[in-house]
């Protein structure tokens, strides 16, 4: 058997495209993949994805597999924060509590509607002093923090209003 040379072998840079057998290539031989040779044809082209697959080694068969479960969990995880209860982005609807649960805050008005406990928050607030509306349990209530309570009575009485 005789042995042949790297010239012949596609994968090596520089070889024969055309390989032992020159009547694929035509009358001109060999050369490199996009010369045109005489006759009109043009020679075999590389096969690079030989070259290619030969680096991953015997693990190349695990690669497409493995792609795949890494962007299905990825997908998974993504969709268990999206929809994970009580860790939402989305403000929700805030919840009735007694007058007694919102912390620094005393209720300085107890207006009947939810209108009117406005009206009385933002001539708080032009006052300058800095003033909640709360939905609560017993209606809406208009609170400010402990420093502001004689002022805010104060206004509201100037303003026409019935501190509560």
């Amino acid at each position: 058997m005789a042995a042949t040379s790297d010239r012949s072998d596609p994968r090596v840079p520089g070889a024969d495209p055309c390989g032992p057998v020159r009547a694929r290539c035509g009358a001109g031989g060999g050369g490199r993949s996009d010369d045109v040779h005489a006759g009109g044809m043009r020679p075999v082209r590389e096969d690079r994805t030989l070259l290619l697959m030969t680096g991953w080694g015997s693990l190349s068969y695990a690669f497409g597999p493995l792609l795949a479960f890494g962007v299905v969990g990825v997908i998974v995880l993504l969709l268990r924060w999206a929809f994970a209860h009580g860790k939402s982005l989305v403000e929700r609807r805030p919840e009735a509590g007694s007058p007694e649960e919102y912390g620094l805050l005393v209720r300085v008005a107890a207006p009947r509607t939810f209108v009117e406990a406005e009206v009385m928050r933002r001539h708080l607030e032009d006052a300058g002093l800095r003033a909640t509306l709360a939905p609560t349990t017993h209606g809406p209530a208009v609170m400010v923090f402990p420093d502001d309570v004689k002022n805010a009575r104060l206004v509201l009485r100037s303003a026409g209003h019935e501190p509560g």
